[in-house]
């Protein structure tokens, strides 16, 4: 908590100065624009795994398509959140992140119980993201001082990552799914607090931060699911 009392009221955030009115506009044009987003992004998913075309980015090459990618799509949808062209440069965005995951898609789709594995990460990053959403409609504590620790943690990961890729460890790869699982769910809190205590009144750059977590989270249950739980042929 601030060392400042924070009080809540009908027509103000904590501490924000925002109306609820708002607050709720935010958080429903959020929850649409993130529901939107998954279609470019199962769209590029399916696009990747039926051309191969991401097939060639393994190791060092991939490493430096996805991070100058999805670097240079944040900072161009920062640049234009406040303009028409945000939602589309966000949806391109996730359309960019479809076909970066479609490697590992085809990879899991290659065991036995592939699809299973699939549905079943898709209804654990579901159920994780209702928990986090029911949990940041009660809790009325301030949570804005996890952000830098959850920085710390996402920097972490991102440069165990990154080692990993060169290292291919199994193990590695198999604690740094847990970390990500732990520290992007937390995120999904963080995030989805500060548009309901009104700390975040842009749609687009709350849907990005979202959409961030949830994909990583998915991401990093299908490793998981494919490493403990593969079944080959």
């Amino acid at each position: 908590m601030n060392d400042r009392v924070q009080t809540i009221d009908q027509g103000a955030g904590l501490g924000y100065g925002v109306s609820a009115e708002q607050r709720n506009k935010v958080l429903r044009n959020t929850y649409w624009l993130l529901a939107l987003s998954m279609l470019p992004t199962v769209l590029g998913a399916w696009l990747g795994v039926t051309t191969g075309i991401t097939a060639s980015l393994t190791g060092g090459l991939g490493l430096i398509v996805f991070l100058g990618g999805a670097f240079g799509f944040m900072y161009a949808i920062e640049k234009t959140k406040n303009s028409a062209a945000g939602v589309p440069v966000l949806l391109a965005f996730t359309f960019f992140m479809g076909l970066m995951l479609s490697r590992m898609i085809s990879m899991v789709l290659g065991f036995k119980n592939g699809s299973e594995l699939i549905m079943t990460a898709f209804g654990g990053t579901a159920g994780i993201f209702f928990v986090m959403a029911s949990l940041s409609s009660v809790i009325k504590r301030d949570l804005s001082g996890m952000g830098k620790w959850l920085m710390v943690g996402a920097l972490a990961i991102m440069i165990g990552g990154i080692i990993n890729v060169f290292v291919g460890s199994t193990a590695g790869m198999m604690a740094i799914s847990v970390m990500a699982i732990g520290v992007f769910s937390a995120f999904m809190l963080y995030d989805l607090k500060r548009i309901v205590d009104g700390g975040e009144t842009n749609y687009i750059s709350a849907t990005l931060g979202l959409y961030l977590s949830a994909f990583n989270v998915f991401q990093s249950l299908l490793a998981l699911l494919g490493i403990a739980g593969g079944e080959r042929d």
